[in-house]
């Protein structure tokens, strides 16, 4: 059963988990293809953020954004596995953005948050890929949107990450012991010398020193890693060869990205400067045809943004929630003013 799952979620913040079903139809294939996607619900706050992840990572890579957010009385958080990868089903590939932004569009019916301008995206490389392409779709539903380290797309050449990353990328889909891909995932998301540096008390959720030892930031991300993969469904080669075929063939054009930016009332462009999957050019990409969209770009910061600066990054999601709530009610005000000048208007 979807409810016995293994988490590394706090029960006493979950409200709901399980396995919401998709049917879709291959429209080449002409067949019926469904599968389902395992999603969890924590907290119970009016503000509805559903966080959606990148390349061949659960929602277990959320652990930190779950605990805090759930913990604060504002907020209901929802995390869902895309297909391909964790507990979620492993439909035949190869997937495309769109085909991902239809599951969440799906899970969201699913768990009835449906209403104009209801929910936060917060979304990460893949996941930001994935999110542009639900910003096309249903963009009334949302009323802020982070598009962390991530792209726009193009051509499938162009798509690829920096050499370095596409190495490694290459040797964690292929190696299989736990102790052995480590390593190379801290190498491919994290820059070096932060790794190295000693861990700072409190500066991550929930970890703590122990016993007055030092621990520098690689020891202290070794061990929250292996609590997260030990609990995850290993990956099957072909749900991360057709995850990678949709970031690699994904593409928004700018007239799209003008769209979304028009149509969301919060936008902000997060990256780092030392990412070795996606380039942070990327970002300076989408904020040039994004023009009412906000870009931070941190410094000696890597792929995993949201590790290695759990607070700044949580802090960074309240204000863009804070901010997109405030921007409706402009929005609204205005819409109410103008429709009672116009019936003042026609009444002379």
């Amino acid at each position: 059963m979807a409810s016995s799952l293994p988490t590394i979620f706090s029960p006493s913040t979950c409200t709901r988990k399980g396995l919401c079903p998709v049917t879709s139809i291959r429209r080449q294939q002409s067949a019926i293809e469904s599968h389902s996607l395992y999603f969890e619900q924590h907290g119970t706050g009016p503000e509805r953020i559903i966080f959606i992840m990148g390349l061949n990572a659960s929602s277990f890579a959320w652990s930190r954004q779950v605990q805090y957010f759930a913990s604060q009385p504002n907020y209901s958080v929802l995390v869902v596995d895309n297909r391909g990868v964790g507990n979620s089903g492993t439909p035949r590939g190869p997937y495309s953005t769109s085909g991902m932004a239809e599951d969440v569009i799906v899970l969201l019916d699913y768990v009835g948050w449906k209403e104009p301008r209801s929910i936060h995206v917060v979304a990460l490389s893949l996941g930001g890929m994935i999110a542009q392409e639900l910003a096309t779709k249903i963009p009334g539903r949302i009323i802020s949107l982070l598009l962390g380290i991530t792209t726009a797309g193009g051509l499938p050449w162009t798509n690829f990450p920096p050499w370095k990353g596409v190495k490694l990328l290459a040797k964690s889909t292929f190696t299989k012991s736990i102790d052995d891909k480590i390593p190379i995932v801290h190498e491919m998301v994290f820059p070096t010398s932060w790794l190295e540096e000693e861990y700072q008390e409190g500066s991550i959720t929930g970890v703590e020193q122990v016993e007055d030892r030092k621990r520098t930031n690689r020891e202290v991300e070794t061990e929250l890693y292996h609590a997260e993969i030990l609990l995850t469904r290993p990956q099957t080669l072909s749900g991360s060869l057709s995850q990678l075929y949709a970031a690699l063939t994904h593409r928004v054009s700018p007239a799209r990205l003008e769209q979304i930016s028009k149509s969301i009332p919060k936008i902000i462009i997060l990256t780092g400067d030392v990412d070795h999957l996606v380039n942070p050019k990327n970002s300076f990409y989408l904020k040039d045809k994004m023009k009412e969209a906000e870009l931070i770009q941190w410094k000696n910061t890597g792929h995993g943004l949201h590790f290695q600066k759990t607070r700044e990054f949580n802090a960074v999601v309240e204000r863009m929630v804070e901010e997109g709530r405030e921007a409706v009610s402009r929005d609204r005000t205005v819409d109410s003013r103008t429709v009672g000048e116009s019936t003042a208007l026609e009444s002379i």
